[in-house]
């Protein structure tokens, strides 16, 4: 189905440790996880806050263990503060990730972001920010910025759409992919994202699968959204209380998904991001299982 010279398999750490909760997870260490990560067959992953902070501490690391970075995440602003500043941040990013020998960066705008507010509904309640037209101007012709600075250096840009932020919807998704250039801002396709959301993750790939240049694989457990309505809870409750989960755990049909990329030709990564409370969900038992899965379904 995929051709393993041209598709990698990674895994995120936040399933061994959370980045917007730290506690979840504090006990792992660096090593650790992207030991347990190697041990679960895949060869890459994104960066965590447990990571080396020195790039060439963080490649020799990995480099003992047949591992590789895939991307990161990148909290944009495009909003809320100069582009003079986003851009020399987003720079010092992908001189790390140069280093590392990555060519994606995920980016995600946090401004007025609501995802990790510990107490804010993330589903009820109208919480979510919602760009007026001059924002949207704004935001679209940054990532346009941003973008333009990435592929002069050999890198792709991959937006990453996220529950709580002012891209979360298909209408959003939409909106930001048809008014940037497609030369300069890919999309970071995320399965479990959209599923949240209420969005048809599968209608959305065969839309944009030409300019997929990141894919993340998270599974839901479909009960606990339903609880995440009922009970007002934040994107952090989920969570905690399980709403994702590793592919073939939950309830997102992963086989039309990789059918769909595997059509279209995708390069690149297929990361598995899931993230879960590792004291509930032991993070090397649900790698392992969602690797097999995997294995499985697409011989990868």
């Amino acid at each position: 189905m995929f051709d393993p010279k041209t598709v990698s398999l990674g895994i995120a750490p936040i399933g061994w440790c959370n980045d917007d909760m730290p506690e979840l997870g504090a006990e792992n260490t660096f090593k650790q996880t992207v030991s347990e990560m190697a041990l679960a067959g895949f060869t890459g992953c994104e960066i965590g806050n447990k990571y080396p902070k020195d790039p060439a501490e963080l490649k020799a690391a990995l480099d003992l263990r047949g591992m590789r970075i895939a991307s990161r995440w990148y909290s944009s602003f495009i909003l809320t503060r100069p582009l003079e500043e986003e851009i020399a941040d987003f720079t010092a990013n992908l001189d790390f990730l140069e280093a590392v020998g990555a060519n994606r960066i995920n980016v995600s705008e946090q401004s007025y972001s609501i995802q990790g507010k510990t107490d804010t509904p993330i589903l009820t309640g109208g919480h979510k920010y919602v760009m007026n037209d001059a924002e949207w101007d704004r935001f679209c012709a940054g990532l346009n910025a941003l973008g333009k600075v990435a592929a002069d250096r050999g890198f792709k840009l991959c937006y990453h759409h996220h529950m709580g932020t002012v891209v979360q919807t298909s209408a959003e998704t939409d909106r930001m992919m048809a008014n940037t250039d497609p030369k300069y801002v890919f999309l970071c396709y995320d399965t479990g994202h959209f599923t949240f959301a209420g969005e048809d993750p599968l209608a959305m790939l065969k839309k944009y699968v030409d300019r997929v240049g990141h894919v993340h694989l998270k599974d839901m457990r479909l009960p606990v959204v339903e609880k995440v309505k009922a009970n007002n809870w934040s994107f952090l409750q989920a969570v905690r209380n399980g709403a994702f989960t590793v592919p073939g755990d939950g309830d997102v049909d992963f086989d039309p998904v990789f059918k769909v990329l595997a059509d279209a030709g995708y390069q690149g990564w297929l990361l598995v991001e899931a993230e879960q409370d590792p004291a509930k969900a032991e993070p090397l038992e649900y790698a392992m299982k969602g690797r097999k899965y995997i294995r499985e379904h697409t011989g990868l």
